[in-house]
């Protein structure tokens, strides 16, 4: 298959070197021009990218990239073109923009992913796909050097909301992880020994079993996926919860103070110092 893909920065790099890998003809565009992917064709523009390629991986920071990129797509692209967007999204402006493709005769599936830039680099990614039943089943197939798994979600935009859903919780079981330790630390365990338990205990979460070990413990604090983008998120889950149905009272909890952690350790930093929210300043 010939595939473009547009994004090549922490999660579309890898994801577009996978699909190389796999015998893909794939070229790669990014607004950042420094940006390259091994295997990867190098595209000047996105009409570069987007002559011959019979599909199109987005891998952008939000929607507003997201617009920008699919209008100018949809305003030169072919019928036929798949687009899998796996940008993490409003979905409101997700099922916006899959209605113009369909007139337009293109495909687009909303395919957020988890898994960060570690599984997309091994290809285990769990993507969750929103879309036309039609446009599911080629989303797949482009997507399976990718994934260990890959769910159906439903509709237009239902990949998206099932992503904001998934990285609330995951800012949910930060907080509380950083929260055991401290009581953990002030009652006189050493937190190694402590996180072991609760990576294998009936309290355990990814944020126990990898987040902990991975970039809190060990202080390396890397993961690849930002406070600023979290704080995108869950304000986006925050604002789906405003059209559809009120916040419970503990994830407006995390809400508010996910927004308070963007605002002490800025958006640049590494979403696990989540865990570290109730510490003194740092």
């Amino acid at each position: 298959m010939r595939i473009g893909c547009v994004g090549l920065g922490a999660m579309g790099r890898p994801m577009a070197e996978r699909l190389a890998a796999a015998g893909h003809a794939v070229s790669g565009y990014d607004r950042d021009g420094t940006r390259s992917a091994s295997g990867v064709a190098p595209a000047r523009s996105l009409d570069d990218v987007l002559d011959g390629a019979e599909a199109l991986l987005l891998s952008l920071p939000d929607s507003p990239a997201v617009e920008t990129v699919t209008g100018d797509v949809l305003a030169k692209a072919r019928p036929g073109l798949l687009v899998v967007d796996t940008s993490t999204a409003d979905p409101l402006s997700t099922r916006r923009l899959q209605a113009q493709a369909a007139e337009r005769g293109v495909g687009f599936v909303d395919a957020p992913v988890s898994g960060g830039a570690k599984g997309a680099a091994e290809g285990r990614l769990l993507a969750m796909l929103g879309g036309a039943d039609a446009d599911l089943d080629r989303a797949e197939a482009l997507l399976a050097p990718l994934t260990r798994q890959v769910v159906r979600c439903g509709g237009p935009g239902a990949g998206n909301v099932a992503k904001l859903v998934n990285n609330l919780l995951c800012a949910a079981h930060l907080l509380i992880a950083g929260e055991a330790l401290r009581l953990g630390e002030a009652a006189g365990i050493d937190p190694q020994a402590l996180a072991a338990v609760l990576a294998a205990g009936s309290g355990r979460s990814a944020a126990t079993e990898t987040n902990l070990p991975a970039w809190v413990l060990s202080g390396a604090y890397d993961s690849g996926f930002s406070m600023g983008l979290m704080a995108k998120d869950v304000r986006l889950a925050r604002g789906l919860a405003g059209e559809v149905a009120a916040l419970g009272p503990l994830a407006e909890a995390v809400a508010t103070l996910v927004a308070e952690g963007e605002g002490r350790f800025g958006a640049g930093a590494d979403f696990n110092r989540l865990v570290d929210l109730g510490r003194g300043e740092s």
